[in-house]
């Protein structure tokens, strides 16, 4: 309770002014079909490319956001760690770039190369994967582990409880993922996340 308070006054200082309200809101969804985006590096990623996939850890995060930019250097661990037990990390750019600037693709590949990434860093230019898993800010964190054919998600909410200080924060993503990999069920499957909004365009009709 007390890293979740921590983490609120933190917030409160990080965050810039930020709308409170969008588009429409996206349903979240219990599970998920496969789906291709396009990386950093100009090439299509999709989930059939990782055939050996027990699971994926899937990170909404973006550009601009100063909480998103707190955890950088964890996914490249989380990425190193669990992408050798078949459980790579995908980071997702929702966010809408004719709102801000700094979500375009080249600012995305400016940052994947300074902050070297380890994994791939989607550009969701339509938002339909943002719309698809229903997530509403980043850094929003979901595991999803495949079962009877299809991607069920089993975790949804944040990286962990403390953004300014990893050393001593509970990682809510490590800890569901051991879980599954060890048969049980995710033994804490939804927290809160903070973090600035993304704005949904309306569906064309």
């Amino acid at each position: 309770m007390k890293n979740l308070l921590n983490k609120s006054i933190s917030l409160i200082i990080l965050l810039p002014i930020c709308m409170l309200f969008f588009s429409f809101k996206p349903i979240p969804t219990n599970s998920i079909s496969d789906f291709s985006l396009k990386n950093v590096d100009g090439k299509m990623v999709s989930t059939t490319d990782y055939m050996d996939a027990k699971g994926f850890i899937i990170i909404f995060t973006c550009n601009h956001c100063p909480f998103a930019k707190l955890y950088s250097e964890r996914l490249n661990d989380l990425n190193t760690k669990y992408s050798k037990l078949n459980v790579p990390v995908f980071a997702i750019n929702s966010m809408d770039e004719l709102l801000y600037k700094e979500e375009s693709f080249e600012m995305m590949q400016q940052k994947a190369k300074k902050d070297k990434f380890n994994y791939p860093y989607l550009h969701d230019a339509d938002q339909k994967i943002g719309q698809l898993f229903g997530t509403e800010h980043p850094p929003t964190a979901y595991v999803i582990w495949k079962q009877d054919a299809e991607w069920v998600v089993k975790y949804t909410g944040s990286i962990d409880d403390n953004g300014e200080q990893p050393d001593i924060a509970n990682p809510f993503v490590a800890n569901a993922v051991d879980d599954l990999l060890e048969g049980k069920q995710v033994s804490n499957p939804f927290t809160e996340s903070f973090g600035c909004r993304i704005f949904y365009r309306a569906p064309k009709e």
